[in-house]
């Protein structure tokens, strides 16, 4: 049986040369970057030479590089950190309805601790105008976090246009561009951010570290104490070889990005044109242009997303229904309902993110595959046989 996986939102195979330039920190390399003695040489020179690597990728410093343990952990550390730190200026933060949970928590959480959240709508392709953020700042408010793309739906932000606005007002901005750094040209300058959150898992590294970028001269509160580690800001003995591997990924994603962009982008307009035209009644989610490479999103009415999830993993097929971090949760994702689409249809949600290992071919067996399967659960479906009956559905 063919194996396709399309599934690269949730995890990325490494790339050989990222395995390549870990490996020495899993073995002889083994010391603490701390440490003053010759053994915490290599592994310090490891971590140095990777903040100068992440710093290039997104035209920033190498003293603003913040290492840490995932994307999760960067927005965090950005929320929470630089909202703490402005507190005596005020106390209102402000963040988008389709923020990945890591955002959202942590907002819910200052919540909590006293400040006061507000939630920017996104349009039906899943985009925040940002007039709709300048609606909603105050003299109070001290920090705006809106993602560069979303990752389930692919639609990539109007970061540059909404850091105007908020230069105009003095509120600093950041950005969530996990889905983006290493997929499409990310450059700090030009997006006009104070803090930007990233992950290499996203771009074939490996999992398990992140980073922070701070513009330099911003204020922060760590969230982790008991070490001097990244300049203070994020205590803990560095994970030295993910570290590496980080590295290693934002220089290789600086070559190859065109390469890459390209090929994933010619797959994606195919899942996009052709699968609707092989299966009735889809719903292509997100926007219809302005979107990450290889991302193709839908909902399948009349079918549950985890349904068609295991019917194509019965054909060799790995795909997601909705985010990473909700696939398992069995509800609907607060992605597509901030985007005005129902719960019935949002249940048959269905995401296919590419690699570069992805062929045409690959993309020819799985739309061979949806019809079949998405006929097999439309017979088992309520909805659809109330449709054939009445034709009225869910809409």
């Amino acid at each position: 049986m063919r194996k396709v996986y399309m599934d690269n939102a949730a995890a990325m195979p490494l790339h050989p040369e990222v395995t390549e330039a870990m490996l020495p920190y899993l073995g002889d390399v083994f010391g603490n970057p701390s440490s003053l003695h010759d053994w915490g040489d290599g592994a310090r020179e490891a971590v140095e030479a990777a903040h100068g690597q992440v710093a290039r990728l997104i035209g920033g410093n190498a003293d603003e590089v913040i290492f840490t343990g995932s994307g999760t952990e960067s927005n965090n550390l950005a929320v929470k950190g630089l909202a703490l730190a402005q507190q005596k200026k005020g106390k209102h933060v402000v963040v988008s309805a389709i923020e990945h949970f890591s955002v959202l928590h942590s907002a819910r959480t200052l919540a909590k601790w006293g400040f006061e959240v507000s939630e920017v709508p996104v349009d039906r392709h899943g985009v925040v105008d940002p007039d709709d953020v300048r609606s909603v700042l105050r003299d109070d408010t001290v920090l705006v976090s809106i993602m560069h793309a979303n990752g389930e739906v692919g639609s990539i932000q109007p970061i540059a246009e909404i850091s105007k606005v908020l230069r105009e007002r003095g509120v600093l901005f950041h950005t969530d561009a996990v889905a983006t750094t290493g997929t499409i040209p990310v450059e700090v300058g030009e997006l006009g951010v104070d803090a930007l959150s990233l992950a290499p898992n996203q771009f074939y590294g490996p999992k398990g570290v992140g980073a922070l970028w701070l513009r330099k001269g911003v204020r922060l509160i760590p969230l982790i104490d008991g070490g001097i580690q990244e300049g203070g800001r994020r205590a803990g003995t560095e994970n030295v070889p993910a570290i590496a591997g980080l590295g290693k990924a934002s220089e290789l994603a600086g070559i190859h990005m065109t390469e890459r962009m390209n090929h994933l982008t010619r797959l994606r307009n195919r899942m996009l044109t052709e699968l609707p035209q092989k299966v009735d009644h889809v719903i292509i989610t997100g926007h219809p242009e302005n979107r990450l490479p290889g991302h193709a999103s839908f909902c399948v009415r009349f079918v549950e997303g985890e349904a068609m999830l295991m019917l194509l993993n019965s054909r060799g097929i790995a795909v997601s229904s909705g985010s990473a971090c909700t696939s398992r949760a069995l509800k609907a994702s607060h992605v597509l309902i901030a985007m005005g689409l129902s719960h019935e249809i949002a249940q048959g949600s269905i995401l296919f993110t590419l690699a570069t290992d992805n062929t045409g071919q690959d993309v020819d067996y799985v739309l061979e595959a949806m019809p079949p399967a998405v006929d097999r659960l439309r017979q088992m479906s309520p909805l659809y046989d109330k449709y054939l009956k009445t034709g009225k559905g869910d809409r």
